[in-house]
C-alpha cells in the first residue's frame, strides 16, 4: 500500500517517529505503512539530513540535460540581440547561421524561451481578428514598379527643434530608398528628399502615399498638391491609401515602427546628429535585417536600381493635335472666352489639354490625367473624383 495520498509529508514523518521509538522492528514498520524496507531507510536516512523538510519529494528532472543550450549559445543570442534590439527568434537564428561556426544551432522557439527567461520578450496582447478591406493596388511583383513614401510621426530633438523624418521605400524588396531628417513637411524640402532618391535610384512607375501633406491637398481637383504635380510630370502615376486606413500601406507602416524604437529613441542632439543615425538605420534595415516576407532574405538582396532615368528636369505634358490648351495662371484660373474658371493653384503656369466630347462639353486633361469636364454653356468645371 502506498503512502497516503492526503499528506504524504506527514505519514513520512510518523514513519520516522515510529521508526526512532524503537517500539517495531523494521519489518513490522514497513508493513504496517505499506512500504518496503528499502524504502523505508531511504526516508529515516533523508531525515536525519534534513530533518522534516528531507521528508518532502525531490524534483526528478535530470541535472543535465543532452541537448540543453550551452551557455556560449546563450552569451551569443544575448549579444546579437543587444546588436538589434528588435530582432525576433527567427531573425536571431537567421544572423547565427551566418556565423563562421559549424554548429547546430538551437530552433526558433528555442530562442525565444531564452529571450523570455532574459526578460527579453514583452507578451503582446491577444488582438481579435478583422476583416479589411483594401481597394485594387498596383502589384508590387518587381522592384520599382511601386514606391510608398510617408513621413513618420515627428518628435523633438534635444535642441529643441522638430524632426519630421521622410521615408521612401520599394514595395517590393522593402529597400529603404530614403530617410531624411527634415525641418517641415514643406513641398520644398519634401522634394528635395525625392530628387535625391531619382538621381540615385531612378524613377518608379507609382507613388503609393496617404493624404496628408505634402503628398495631397484635400480641397484642391482630386487632390492634387504642389508635389503631386511635379511627381506627375515625371510619368509617375499616384495612388493614395484610404483616409484614416493605415493598413492601406501596411509594409510602410510596419518599418515605420522598427525605425521609432531604433533610430529615433533617444532623439540625438542636433539634426546632422539624428541624419548619422537615421543613415545608420537604413544601412542595418538594408543590409542586416532579413525580412520574414521575402523569405528571410535583406532588401539589398533583392532591390535593383531602376531603369527609367531622372530627367533633371520635369517636361511639360504633351497633348494630341486636335486637344484645346489652356494655361493655368497663378492664382489657378484659365481663360475661356474672356471668362476666368477657377480650377486649383496646384497647377499654377501649368498647361491643360481640352477634349471635345459633345455639345459644349469638353475633357479636361493634366498630362493623360482627366481633371474633370467643363461645360462652355455655363462656364462651369466639374472636378473629378478624388482617388
Amino acid at each position: 500500500m502506498p503512502w497516503s495520498e492526503t499528506s504524504p509529508m506527514d505519514e513520512r514523518a510518523r514513519f520516522v517517529l515510529d521508526a526512532f521509538s524503537d517500539c517495531f522492528t523494521m519489518t513490522e514498520l514497513c508493513e504496517r505503512y505499506g512500504i518496503s524496507r528499502k524504502t523505508g531507510y531511504k526516508w529515516i536516512e533523508r531525515y536525519k539530513g534534513g530533518g522534516d523538510p528531507g521528508c518532502a519529494d525531490r524534483s526528478r528532472a535530470p541535472r543535465r540535460h543532452p541537448n540543453a543550450t550551452s551557455e556560449e549559445v546563450v552569451d551569443q543570442i544575448l549579444q546579437l540581440r543587444a546588436r538589434y534590439p528588435e530582432a525576433g527568434p527567427r531573425t536571431l537564428l537567421w544572423h547565427l547561421e551566418k556565423l563562421p561556426a559549424q554548429r547546430a544551432w538551437p530552433s526558433p522557439s528555442t530562442i525565444g524561451e531564452i529571450l523570455k527567461r532574459h526578460d527579453l520578450i514583452k507578451p503582446r496582447r491577444r488582438r481579435r481578428p478583422r476583416m479589411t478591406w483594401s481597394p485594387a493596388r498596383t502589384a508590387v511583383d518587381v522592384p520599382n514598379r511601386v514606391w510608398t513614401a510617408d513621413f513618420k510621426g515627428h518628435f523633438r530633438l534635444k535642441n529643441g527643434l522638430l524632426c519630421y523624418p521622410l521615408t521612401i521605400l520599394d514595395g517590393h524588396s522593402r529597400f529603404l530608398l530614403t530617410c531624411r531628417a527634415l525641418k517641415t513637411t514643406a513641398t520644398g524640402p519634401s522634394r528635395a528628399g525625392f530628387e535625391a532618391a531619382f538621381e540615385e535610384f531612378g524613377l518608379p512607375e507609382v507613388i503609393r502615399t496617404d493624404n496628408g501633406v505634402p503628398f495631397a491637398a484635400p480641397s484642391s481637383v482630386l487632390g492634387l498638391s504642389g508635389l503631386s504635380v511635379w511627381l506627375l510630370k515625371l510619368g509617375i502615376r499616384l495612388e493614395r491609401s484610404r483616409p484614416g486606413k493605415p493598413q492601406d500601406n501596411g509594409a510602410h507602416e510596419r518599418m515605420h515602427r522598427t525605425l521609432k524604437a531604433g533610430a529615433c529613441r533617444p532623439a540625438r542632439g542636433t539634426f546632422s546628429a539624428q541624419q548619422r543615425a537615421l543613415n545608420e538605420f537604413r544601412r542595418i534595415y538594408n543590409e542586416e535585417r532579413p525580412h520574414h516576407a521575402l523569405g528571410m532574405q535583406t532588401p539589398a538582396s533583392l532591390y535593383q536600381r531602376s531603369e527609367r532615368v531622372y530627367p533633371g528636369e520635369a517636361p511639360d505634358p504633351v497633348y494630341p493635335s486636335h486637344f484645346e490648351k489652356r494655361r493655368i495662371t497663378k492664382i489657378g484660373v484659365f481663360s475661356w472666352h474672356g471668362e476666368q474658371i477657377f480650377v486649383t493653384e496646384a497647377l499654377r503656369n501649368e498647361t491643360l489639354g481640352f477634349e471635345w466630347i459633345a455639345d459644349g462639353l469638353w475633357s479636361v486633361f493634366f498630362g493623360d490625367v482627366l481633371l474633370g469636364r467643363f461645360d462652355e454653356q455655363n462656364y462651369e468645371f466639374l472636378a473629378g473624383m478624388s482617388r
